[in-house]
């Protein structure tokens, strides 16, 4: 992979296993849109960024610094990773080659940890327009206005607000779980920052003692916030994808992997066999 600045625009080259639409739609962040050109914009880590791939493969990050995308964006996007090698590992059993070649460019959102919290707190038995309506209101009412983007609300700002105040998010019963998640943030009751040290079942306990955070939420915050890639968030639809392709046990040759594999799972599945 090559990286260019030309015009304070970020040319990334040979970044073969990078699909926009399959990575920013697929379930894991809830802030970015695609329009009418196939160029995609959304927030993150309080940035605003507009990206496309072109037709020679190319993915352009526009109105980007080489500060920006050294200390944000390649973090982000996790390109210091190699999802070929991690490919070729999953391929060893079948069905899971299948899976990874029709979930091409899936790759895995090194995302901010409490908004990520936020974010699957909110996805609690939800769709993803809902999902991303309430996270708008939550942005558009407790962050920052920034440059005609808002910023994510901080832990602080929603620990100090009541239920009242988040009337507006029209969130039903997951506000007083937000309000919950920000209180023991800010009280230190739950540290984010030491989660992704931590050993998969302990960084998931800790989640779990915010109300309304249960296995599949810990999973989802541990998967795309806190490096933890032997996460394997289990809802309804992936369990029954895992009875049917695989008879419920994951393949030996993806545990390691287990995260990045259940993406690859999950988009198979819905598209095609289970769909």
């Amino acid at each position: 992979m090559k990286i260019e600045n030309k015009n304070n625009n970020i040319y990334i080259y040979g970044a073969e296993d990078f699909d926009l639409p399959h990575t920013l739609d697929c379930g894991q962040a809830f802030r970015w849109v695609c329009d009418e050109k196939n160029v995609w914009s959304g927030v993150a880590f309080n940035r605003f960024l507009k990206l496309e791939k072109l037709s020679d493969g190319t993915i352009v990050l526009y109105n980007t610094t080489t500060e920006d995308f050294e200390n944000i964006w390649k973090d982000y996007f996790d390109f210091d990773r190699d999802y070929g090698e991690i490919i070729k590992l999953l391929s060893e059993n079948a069905v899971l080659k299948e899976a990874c070649e029709y979930s091409h460019g899936i790759r895995i959102l090194n995302q901010e940890p409490f908004e990520t919290l936020c974010s699957f707190i909110i996805s609690q038995n939800n769709n993803i327009k809902r999902i991303k309506g309430i996270i708008s209101r939550l942005c558009e009412n407790f962050g920052d206005k920034k440059d005609g983007y808002y910023t994510f609300p901080t832990a602080e700002k929603l620990a100090s607000l009541t239920l009242e105040d988040l009337a507006v998010l029209r969130s039903g019963f997951r506000a007083k779980y937000l309000l919950d998640a920000a209180q023991k943030v800010v009280n230190r009751e739950v540290e984010l920052n030491t989660l992704k040290e931590m050993n998969l079942d302990d960084a998931r306990n800790q989640l779990m003692k915010i109300k309304g955070v249960g296995p599949k939420v810990a999973d989802c915050c541990l998967l795309f916030s806190h490096r933890h890639t032997d996460a394997f968030p289990k809802d309804v639809w992936i369990k029954r994808a895992m009875e049917v392709l695989f008879g419920g046990e994951l393949p030996e040759c993806a545990k390691e992997y287990a995260g990045i594999a259940q993406q690859y799972i999950f988009f198979y599945a819905r598209d095609t066999k289970l769909g």
